[in-house]
């Protein structure tokens, strides 16, 4: 029995913030931030919008997509850096809110690498036979934490949530290979600071595309495969120049590269599973394809996996 996915789902705020809005608020162009990062929108939640909002809107379609009941459930983990609070977690207010009844819930922090921890959680789960159906969210409300007269940070960041069921899937399809890793000396590159999140961008940028490289190497030789073998790359959309190094370390074709950052921004963990509808919605993913996700984020931390597309 192999762990793969039965459905997803994603929540995007309506309101939309241009690289020119951001003009008119700080030392920045449109220009600057396109060239540096490949990001011309990004979306952002009005103050009535909590993450547990963001994350239930993203769950109930990833549910739908699965045909799977609330009560079906038997985990619910949620990757967030920015929870509504504290302690209640969300996926506790998730659980409540969905009426899923005796479910186990825990929140993950790792950062943009968060879904990729989920993902790698409920695999665990499910192939021990533990469980059956896990429900795993990456969810973030980065512009609670955005310092925004910091431009070098504030043009970065957007909200948004995404969401997927994972349980038992048919044939080779699923999860075939992952790669979990953190390297806490280089925490202090990238952290939330007292008024806000403070990143060293070079030295993230320098870690970034040496790891993304390597851990999609890892995972695709883990999984017995070879870069011949990998149809679709969807890497943690942070800046476009890093996902280019992966994609070229990979020796893919533009058009086999997942590219959402230009309308969202860094959704931190929910970066991976929104561009992932999304590729769905434009034909771009297909059953039987072999598909490399991989992000990084702080920690430092990192993680990938290969999966066979398809229930």
């Amino acid at each position: 029995m192999r762990a793969g996915v039965l459905g997803i789902g994603r929540y995007l705020p309506d309101t939309v913030v241009t690289n020119l809005d951001l003009e008119k608020k700080m030392d920045t162009t449109d220009e600057w931030i396109r060239t540096r990062t490949g990001i011309e929108e990004r979306r952002i939640a009005g103050d009535d919008v909590n993450t547990s909002d963001m994350a239930y809107e993203a769950a109930l379609k990833a549910l739908e997509d699965a045909n799977v009941q609330p009560e079906e459930l038997d985990m619910i983990l949620v990757a967030t850096v920015t929870p509504d609070k504290p302690f209640p977690s969300v996926s506790s207010m998730l659980q409540e809110r969905l009426g899923a009844k005796k479910v186990a819930a825990m929140d993950l922090s790792a950062a943009c690498a968060g879904f990729m921890y989920g993902m790698v959680t409920a695999k665990q789960f499910i192939e021990n036979g533990a469980y059956n159906k896990v429900l795993i969210i990456g969810v973030e409300k980065l512009s609670k934490i955005t310092n925004w007269d910091d431009r070098n940070t504030a043009v970065l960041f957007g909200d948004g949530a995404g969401a997927m069921v994972m349980g038992p899937v048919s044939g080779d399809r699923g999860v075939l290979s992952f790669e979990l890793g953190t390297d806490g000396s280089g925490g202090k590159e990238l952290y939330q600071g007292p008024d806000g999140i403070v990143m060293n961008g070079r030295e993230v940028f320098k870690f970034a595309v040496r790891q993304m490289g390597e851990s999609s190497i890892n995972v695709i030789e883990k999984a017995g495969l070879t870069k011949d073998d990998v149809d679709y790359l969807i890497p943690h959309q942070a800046n476009i120049r890093i996902m280019e190094s992966a994609r070229q370390r990979l020796d893919l074709p533009d058009e086999k590269m997942s590219k959402t950052v230009q309308k969202y921004g860094n959704t931190s963990s929910g970066s991976i599973p929104i561009s992932i509808v999304e590729d769905l919605e434009n034909g771009k993913i297909k059953d039987d394809d072999v598909l490399v996700m991989v992000g990084f984020g702080g920690g430092l931390s990192w993680g990938a996996v290969v999966l066979r597309w398809g229930r």
